[in-house]
């Protein structure tokens, strides 16, 4: 039985890492990046690690809510895991020339909004399987059904990798389903615009929890000039632990060092 303020096990602990400037061409660079919905910065680590071993600086904070209980998720929003991000790449931006930002599905519509209030201080945005939209048609009576009843069942470990595990939650809070999709991504969806940043974009070409249609409002929406999108073909949603993760690590470390010079 879990403690609310006990996490799930060490790896959903946030990571940190100072940069070290003598491996990237003297300059410090810092890398944000977030995890997803029911998720924990399990999911992230090593991709967290890899940058960090390439001597950016990085920045994984556990979103609030998450790596405890499924019931703690339905006490928080979107604007409160926006605030845990915003506290984490205001401390890269204080301590380093030049910030990336990166987010797996939730994660990734967090750091776009990040990208469109701030286009000014993120030099370039690495997105997995975001999402800003759904085509599910049960979304539509979720303000009616959150009143009702606290979750669905959970969507965690959409992964093709055999035995690789996201230690997510085994339930869908609602309210937090509610708040990420109204709170969240419907005036992002208004502000995409904004993103002037260059894009990296990850698409599994077979995901269970994002479908297309988020991919086609951003790439239609951004005005990112520069965007690149990759698509994984041996990977499903958490694609940050499943087949396509190394060359993940290795495209988006490639990126991070372009767009920082």
């Amino acid at each position: 039985m879990h403690n609310r303020d006990m996490l799930i096990l060490p790896t959903a602990e946030p990571f940190s890492a100072p940069a070290r400037p003598e491996l990237t061409g003297g300059r410090s660079v810092g890398v944000l990046i977030s995890h997803g919905f029911t998720g924990s910065p399990a999911s992230m680590r090593p991709w967290a690690e890899s940058l960090a071993a390439r001597g950016y600086a990085v920045e994984l904070p556990l979103l609030p809510g998450h790596g405890t209980r499924w019931q703690d998720l339905n006490k928080v929003g979107w604007h409160d895991w926006y605030a845990a991000l915003i506290a984490s790449f205001e401390k890269l931006r204080a301590e380093n020339e030049a910030v990336a930002v990166c987010g797996l599905s939730l994660g990734g519509s967090l750091v776009l909004r990040l990208a469109a209030d701030r286009p000014d201080e993120v030099a370039g945005v690495v997105l997995v399987n975001p999402g800003v939209n759904t085509t599910r048609l049960d979304v539509l009576a979720l303000p009616v059904i959150r009143l009702f009843l606290r979750s669905f069942p959970g969507i965690a470990n959409d992964i093709k990798k055999s035995g690789a595990q996201e230690y997510a939650y085994t339930k869908t809070p609602l309210q937090a389903a509610y708040s990420m999709m109204w709170h969240g991504w419907k005036p992002l969806r208004a502000d995409l615009p904004k993103v002037t940043a260059p894009i990296l974009f990850f698409k599994s070409v077979v995901d269970h929890v994002v479908d297309d249609s988020s991919l086609a409002i951003i790439k239609g929406s951004v005005s990112s000039r520069d965007f690149t999108q990759v698509d994984l073909t041996e990977s499903y949603h958490v694609a940050t632990i499943d087949n396509d993760a190394q060359q993940i690590f290795d495209q988006s470390a490639e990126f991070i060092a372009r767009v920082t010079v």
